[in-house]
């Protein structure tokens, strides 16, 4: 079995027995991102805190 589908299913067993197939897509979905993300990081590709707050700022109210 593959590394992926283990940590799938351990995520999957780690969710309420109540749990709908909607949530188990949001679930993957969140996971999915936070791993693009941790790549992007990794490869240098990820925005400082500064030029966020640039961006932002017309949001961010102090």
């Amino acid at each position: 079995m593959s590394k992926l589908k283990q940590q799938v299913i351990q995520m999957i067993k780690k969710l309420p027995d109540k749990v709908s197939v909607d949530d188990i897509i949001g679930e993957l979905y969140f996971r999915l991102q936070v791993d693009k993300g941790l790549s992007e990081l990794d490869r240098g590709e990820g925005v400082p805190h500064k030029e966020v707050v640039k961006r932002f700022s017309k949001w961010l109210k102090r």
